[in-house]
């Protein structure tokens, strides 16, 4: 069954465009979840509205949207107001500008979507589009209306589709100098600087998210399946660790031994291994010989 698309509208460059469809190149859905319940008959609870001065339930045709202006004073705002200033969209995906990868701040990336092209029809102007942008080696900046407000959009290519990723506006960012500001400069020593760069460089390697594991997402399924078959639940306490380090010097030598270490056992596991496949083809050959003899 073809997935179900958030979006369609058109891709438009200049006077070329193209049908198009937009999914969502996330999902939350894997994620265990939970809800909330009446430990004493097990049924779901439902939340309701209070009124945070009397304490009463307040009723859903008694709920409205009110914009804080001072502390407790609100100026009330009707939905038939909201909806006047509510964008309407053109479903159009129109490509303004062609900007270098590089300088797009990865502060700025919010939301992915897979687009592809909707019908056998748009396929061939979906691959002009997608193609050019191959050749030019930029990512292209557009507008597009997603739930009645506008968003800046990059879109690049991504294998025989492209990547539409929306944009946070500066105002959705906090600036790194009220965080950073106070960050001492000390004056470190070059064979420090060296030793951690060693370290750097024992560790890398390239990127491959197949090798990411959520360990406390694993933790909780296995909760949860042993809960339900009703085997006991055993808690261990933790173990506390260090609070500081005490040597900078020690620490980082002491990581590249480590590192070093466990290389070399991994390098002596791996010689095990060979020598172990090796041994039956040498029986083989030498039983092979004896009977040749024989």
């Amino acid at each position: 069954m073809a997935p179900r698309a958030y979006w369609k509208g058109t891709l438009k460059l200049s006077l070329v465009s193209c049908p198009v469809v937009l999914y969502p190149a996330s999902t939350a859905v894997e994620k265990t979840r939970f809800h909330l319940i009446n430990k004493e008959t097990g049924h779901r609870l439902k939340q309701q509205m209070i009124d945070a001065e009397t304490g009463e339930v307040v009723e859903a045709d008694q709920k409205a949207r009110g914009y804080e202006l001072s502390k407790g004073k609100y100026v009330e705002v009707e939905p038939e107001e909201l909806d006047a200033i509510q964008l309407e969209s053109n479903h159009t995906i129109e490509i303004e500008s062609f900007v270098p990868g590089e300088e797009i701040d990865k502060r700025y990336l919010n939301h992915p979507y897979y687009i592809a092209p909707d019908g056998k029809v748009a396929v061939e102007a979906f691959a002009v589009i997608r193609d050019a942008m191959k050749d030019q080696d930029r990512v292209a900046l557009a507008r597009i209306v997603l739930t009645n407000r506008e968003h800046v959009m990059t879109i690049e290519p991504l294998g025989k589709g492209l990547l539409g990723t929306t944009l946070r506006y500066p105002y959705e960012l906090r600036d790194e100098q009220d965080y950073f500001e106070r960050i001492k400069s000390p004056k470190i020593a070059k064979d420090m600087v060296a030793l951690a760069g060693h370290i750097l460089d024992s560790k890398a390697a390239h990127f491959d998210p197949s090798k990411f594991k959520d360990d406390y997402e694993s933790a909780l399924r296995a909760l949860v399946k042993r809960k339900a078959s009703g085997k006991p639940i055993k808690t261990e306490e933790r173990e506390e660790r260090p609070s500081n380090v005490i040597n900078l010097m020690d620490a980082l030598k002491q990581s590249l031994k480590t590192k070093r270490s466990s290389q070399r056992a991994a390098a002596k596991s791996h010689e095990r291994r060979s020598a172990q496949r090796r041994s039956p083809k040498r029986s083989r050959r030498s039983t092979a010989r004896h009977r040749r003899t024989g």
